[in-house]
Parts: C-alpha cells; structure tokens; sequence
C-alpha cells in the first residue's frame, strides 16, 4: 500500500494541551483512511501518536461501562476500585487502546516522515494570508491534484501510482479471475507499506 495523502489540521488555540500540535489524516491507495492521528512535539522533536480509545470496564453493581481513570460509576455512583486497570510490563497503567497502528518499525517510519513532512509544510501554508483549513474540505480542488502523493513518493523513495476506476459491484473476486490471481492480490495487500 502507498500513502497517497496526508491532510493536516493544526491547532489554533493551544493553551491547554501545548503539546499537541496538530491533527491528520492519512488516505492509502485513495482507498482506506485513518483519521485522528495525533502530532505531539516531544522532547526530540514531533511524532506522531496514533488513534486510540479509552478503555472502560463495568460497574459489579449496575454493569454500566466507566473509564479505568472514573473513582465512582457514572450510573449508580457506586465507589470503584482504582487498582482495576491492567499495567504493562514497565508497571505503567494501561488507560488507552490503539484502534488503528503500524505493525512495524518500517511502516511506522514511512507514516512518520509522511506525516511530519506534511505538517510542517502545512505550518508554512499557514503563515500565508488567507490561509484556510482543508482537513475536513474533502472537495477541495487542491486535493485532486497528487501534491501530497508526490511528497510521500519522494519521502519512501517509491514512485507513486493512482488508482484506477474498480469494476461494477461485486466482480472484484469473480469466477473469471483465476484463483492464483487473486492470491497474488492478497499476497501484495498483506505485505502492508514496504
């Protein structure tokens, strides 16, 4: 899979959180996208934190669903134990779940770079009069060009490719494709960003 585009929310207001600069989301193949990345600046330098959950547990009295930090249920008030949240091999409180990550160290690096570079042309865009948010603006005209999936290829040192029209519904694994075809499509698919 090719990153095929990179789009950048920045945070205005920063007071609360300084530490988290931006929001982003990353599109492969013009196929699949992953929202609600996080940009953190961290003591070397910005990273990027992937989208996550908090974890919940039940109530023993009420079994209604309270976040591992809540001290009382928010149904029936009952007193929750605070030792109940699973720790990690370091002794660190386990309080989120990543919904969508990397599996490797490759393609954490490939997504990293795509993301920071992005991020930080989106930071001189903004310095720009008239500068406006597309993150959300999904029929921006910017967006129809290749500017990010020619970014991300000079990043992975990839060439990029677009994606061409699909056939009607449902013939995408038809009788006429041969069975050794669509285990070479599988096998690409499952060889993840390399």
């Amino acid at each position: 899979m090719v990153i095929t585009e990179v789009r950048i929310k920045l945070m205005e207001d920063n007071s609360e959180n300084e530490r988290l600069q931006a929001f982003c989301s990353v599109t492969f193949d013009d196929a699949f996208v992953i929202r609600d990345l996080k940009i953190i600046e961290g003591t070397k330098g910005p990273f990027v934190a992937m989208p996550s959950r908090k974890l919940t547990d039940r109530c023993s009295s009420c079994g209604c669903k309270n976040h591992l930090r809540a001290r009382f249920c928010n149904q029936c008030g009952t007193k929750l134990d605070e030792d109940r949240a699973t720790r990690d091999a370091d002794g660190r409180v386990k309080l989120h779940a990543d919904i969508a990550h990397p599996i490797n160290s490759a393609c954490r690096e490939i997504i990293q770079n795509a993301v920071i570079k992005a991020f930080q042309m989106e930071k001189e865009r903004a310095k720009q009069p008239g500068y406006t948010c597309t993150y959300d603006d999904y029929d921006s005209p910017e967006f129809e060009g290749t500017s990010y999936t020619q970014i991300v290829a000079e990043i992975s040192g990839r060439g990029y490719r677009t994606h061409g029209s699909h056939a009607s519904r449902g013939t995408h694994a038809s009788s006429s494709t041969p069975a050794t075809a669509r285990d070479d499509r599988s096998k690409d698919f499952g060889a993840g960003i390399m």
